[in-house]
């Protein structure tokens, strides 16, 4: 029986880091052990490392255990599961002392590398599977599903939940769960009969995930489509947004199909390009439908021309923007929050544009909703701003919940009776003051009709060259966006006056969270300030004024929210200090702790 040396130890509080090959069926395997861990009371993450290109590529698969809840990568690595020979050597790397490594030791090394602060583990796993199934590709796939039942052996993982769980996925096909329970079995009496089992680290039962589930941001995002009434959707496929309109369109043919006739109350349109998509839905909007397209920032890019259309016609759509590292095709498959200024400045010209920023799934479904009253309210397209880590990665997220007695928000339109009442509409006329005119939908009645214009258009709707009358047009829409200010989601501020506060936005607030709980411990009090919405409104800027130093925390290299800070509010520059992640992988607290601590310790921060 193996002895490990210099045990980690940990209780609900380690990372295991899966290193496998793309299309082996590993995705199964890892979720299976994922939902595990869920199921057994204790709060865990999946963090999904991918390659964007054909089957037979690296890909990895990160599983925090966290007890206390926490949301964001550690930054360490405690297990190292190398399915992988091609990366053995640089998944070694990655292992933390004093962890762990475990291997298939069918493998034909001449000289295994290993490290003296790391426990090596190999388990004859592609052997196993020759012994014991018939056939390549299933030998392939149950060597990661026998790999789960090793890691249950090594982590106190209950098998009768694991026995549930693959009930549920394979229902119509119970032949399928023996032979999966087969596998996992034969892995667990290895390392029960080979290794000291548990590890010094394990899962302990805890019932801390009652009332929540697992789910990832783009499906919840598209939930939020569904309930926010939007009927028409389209787009040109794009990683990582495509599984956003996968999902709504599922949502779509499970809710929005007519049970008796079978007709679908829904459109949803796979474009030819970028340009087909946001065009089909700005015309759906500007015919009364709630529409929107999920994209990435080159689909962004493609899209500016028809956005700046819809901005200055005033129709009210909403763009999902799924944001991955570019420019052009880039990697698309990493994370970043690189298309914050191409967003908020999008298209030719003079115009800014509402920007909403999800923290995780939970708020990409009720800011999906409110992405949709935002619009129409303010007629504009509004951008919702998600990022690979929300979208695609797997986060336990509170039970959400639906208020029955919501109707959306449509905004100043008007109805047939009203504009028979009116002496004359004009479609751009500001009647209320707060830069947003009335409007109508096409078929209303004669006397609500208008001809449609770009930026040629003075404030009743006719065609002009003239510069007074387009200033007068574009003065106003910086009205309406000063309104939007007061409209957008408020930034959520935690802090009880320290003299020095972070700033950040999106998928960094699970890092920042555990960041300041760190900090904290370290004698170092900072204020919190998460944005959630641009334009930014007045708490925001009064939270800038009343600290003297700031650290802005984003994942991009050029520091984007701290240009828009600087240039759409007063806050002095020198007060602002970047912590800036943009590796392509989700940042984490200690990289977060390790900027704030450089920056302190060399005086760099105001």
């Amino acid at each position: 029986m193996l002895e490990v040396n210099r045990p980690m130890s940990g209780i609900n509080d380690f990372v295991v880091k899966f290193a496998n090959v793309n299309g082996t069926g590993s995705a199964s395997a890892n979720g299976l052990i994922m939902k595990t861990v869920f199921r057994m009371g204790v709060p865990v993450v999946g963090k999904n490392f991918f390659p964007s290109n054909i089957q037979g590529l690296p890909t990895w698969y990160e599983i925090r255990v966290t007890g206390e809840g926490w949301s964001a990568r550690s930054g360490r690595v405690d297990v190292m599961v190398a399915m992988n020979s091609e990366t053995y050597v640089r998944d070694l790397k990655e292992v933390s002392p004093g962890g762990y490594l475990i291997h298939d030791s069918s493998w034909a090394h001449p000289v295994l590398l290993s490290r003296e602060d790391v426990t090596v583990m190999g388990v004859p796993l592609s052997e196993l599977c020759a012994e014991n199934f018939e056939g390549a590709r299933a030998r392939i796939l149950m060597k990661n599903i026998m790999y789960a039942g090793v890691i249950a052996a090594l982590f106190d993982l209950d098998l009768e939940v694991m026995r549930s769980l693959l009930t549920e996925s394979y229902a119509r096909k119970p032949a399928l769960v023996e032979a999966n329970m087969k596998a996992i079995q034969l892995g667990y009496d290895y390392a029960k009969a080979n290794f000291q089992t548990p590890l010094p680290m394990r899962v302990e039962p805890l019932g801390r995930t009652a009332g929540h589930f697992v789910m990832d941001g783009n499906t919840a995002a598209a939930l939020g489509c569904l309930y926010a009434g939007a009927t028409v959707g389209a787009w040109y496929p794009i990683t990582p947004s495509t599984s956003l309109m996968d999902a709504f369109k599922s949502f779509c043919m499970k809710h929005r199909v007519d049970p008796e006739t079978g007709q679908r109350n829904f459109l949803i349109i796979q474009a030819e390009d970028e340009l087909a998509a946001i065009g089909a839905v700005i015309g759906a909007a500007w015919n009364g439908a709630r529409s929107f397209t999920p994209t990435s920032g080159p689909g962004i890019s493609l899209m500016n021309e028809f956005i700046g259309l819809a901005y200055y016609a005033e129709i009210p759509t909403v763009l999902f923007d799924v944001q991955r590292v570019g420019p052009s095709t880039g990697m698309p498959t990493r994370t970043q929050q690189c298309d914050l200024l191409s967003c908020a400045y999008a298209s030719h010209g003079d115009t800014r544009h509402v920007l909403l920023f999800p923290a995780n799934p939970e708020e990409a479904f009720y800011l999906s909703v409110q992405a949709f009253d935002l619009a129409e309210r303010l007629q504009t397209p509004v951008f919702v701003l998600l990022d690979l880590d929300i979208g695609m990665n797997d986060w336990m997220v509170p039970d959400l919940k639906w208020d029955d007695a919501y109707r959306p928000d449509r905004g100043k339109v008007l109805d047939a009776e009203t504009i028979q009442k009116i002496e004359k509409f004009h479609r751009y006329l500001d009647v209320d003051g707060d830069g947003i005119p009335w409007r109508t939908v096409p078929g209303t009645g004669e006397k609500g009709a208008y001809f449609t214009r770009g930026s040629g258009h003075n404030r009743f709707g006719a065609y002009t060259e003239d510069s007074v009358e387009y200033q007068d047009v574009v003065d106003r829409l910086v009205r309406k966006f000063r309104t939007a200010a007061a409209l957008v989601p408020k930034a959520i501020i935690k802090g009880d006056g320290a003299t020095a506060g972070i700033v950040s936005l999106g998928s960094c607030d699970g890092a920042v969270q555990e960041a300041l709980a760190v900090l904290a411990k370290q004698g170092i009090r900072l204020d919190y300030l998460r944005v959630r919405g641009f334009p930014f409104g007045e708490e925001v800027e009064e939270f800038l004024a009343s600290h003297e130093q700031l650290f802005v925390v984003e994942q991009n290299r050029d520091a984007q929210l701290k240009s828009l800070l600087t240039l759409e509010t007063a806050v002095e520059k020198r007060k602002l200090h970047s912590i800036l992640h943009y590796s392509g992988l989700p940042v984490s607290s200690s990289f977060i702790v390790d900027g704030i601590n450089r920056a302190m310790s060399k005086g760099e921060a105001a």
